[in-house]
């Protein structure tokens, strides 16, 4: 078997990508300037934990119902960051009249409330979560995460379907 085609280097690409997604995050944050709003944070998170299982199944390099596992895994993970970014991309499309106001910051609201409220209001948006500061090729930083959190949830399925 070709070493490009083994579920090990598939997945080692996985997380290769995420990694390359947190590494250019960090520099949006800290070298150009761009302080990410709550759904933004939610996104790393997503993406961090894509990464994880991505490494995770490259590291444990399973067969059988131990791959189709971490298909499963590869897609949930990309599924919940494509749901928060598909939620990003919404707030950012509205009409200026119909954008909710800001709230506060997230780590107010993570000190100040229960988790479940913190996700709650998180999730619902706010002011902060429409302003648009950075495009590429006319998509959104938020449509580029959930675009590629798509496509990688689709190779770690891809990768991971157990083979005959």
């Amino acid at each position: 078997m070709n070493v490009l085609t083994t579920a090990r280097a598939g997945n080692f690409a996985g997380f290769a990508a995420c990694a390359a997604m947190m590494g250019y995050a960090l520099y949006s944050q800290h070298g150009l300037g761009l302080e990410p709003c709550p759904l933004c944070v939610f996104q790393r998170v997503a993406t961090i934990a894509l990464g994880g299982v991505f490494l995770i199944a490259a590291l444990h390099n399973p067969s059988g119902l131990g791959r189709l596992a971490y298909a499963a895994l590869t897609f949930v993970v990309a599924a919940a960051g494509v749901g928060v970014a598909g939620r990003h991309v919404w707030l950012q499309n509205l009409p200026q009249d119909q954008v909710p106001a800001c709230g506060p910051d997230l780590g107010f609201m993570l000190e100040a409330f229960p988790l479940t409220e913190v996700l709650s209001v998180v999730l619902s948006g706010s002011g902060e979560c429409a302003e648009v500061s950075w495009r590429f090729l006319g998509l959104t930083m938020p449509t580029w995460v959930l675009i590629s959190l798509a496509l990688l949830g689709c190779w770690g399925v891809w990768t991971n379907r157990p083979v005959r």
